[in-house]
């Protein structure tokens, strides 16, 4: 089961809602977080320093593995098109549920439940909507 996300304004955002771009707002996206007081812990939920700088850090590093998620997603869904293209242009079907069936099986075997709904969103992703 997905679940919603809560922001630090404490405003829950679901999946496929979005959140707002910040920097739309004019505030950087990589602007370094403050070191102390009352916006460290507004942005880290502690106002430890140490923690919060650790949390900083740790937040660096995920939003490193988001962009590579990301790129990642947009590298396989094109493929997976390019896959379905050939397949059609060769007089082949535009499915192969049987190999579908097997992504299905290998997240959920990796990931449970949560893992079978990602590999639905991939596949639907690189296919498009049944």
């Amino acid at each position: 089961m997905m679940t919603g996300v809560v922001e630090s304004n404490g405003s829950l955002t679901r999946p496929g809602e979005g959140r707002p771009d910040p920097a739309a707002s004019g505030s950087p996206v990589d602007a370094p977080a403050p070191t102390g007081g009352a916006g460290a812990q507004a942005r880290t939920g502690t106002p430890e320093p140490t923690a919060a700088a650790r949390i900083v850090e740790i937040r660096e590093r995920i939003d490193e593995i988001d962009r590579t998620l990301i790129e990642l997603w947009q590298e396989r869904a094109a493929l997976s098109q390019e896959v379905g293209v050939t397949r059609m242009a060769s007089g082949g079907t535009r499915l192969v549920l049987s190999r579908e069936r097997e992504i299905l099986e290998r997240f959920r075997a990796a990931l449970g439940a949560d893992g079978a709904q990602l590999a639905l969103l991939l596949l639907r992703a690189g296919r498009g909507p049944l």
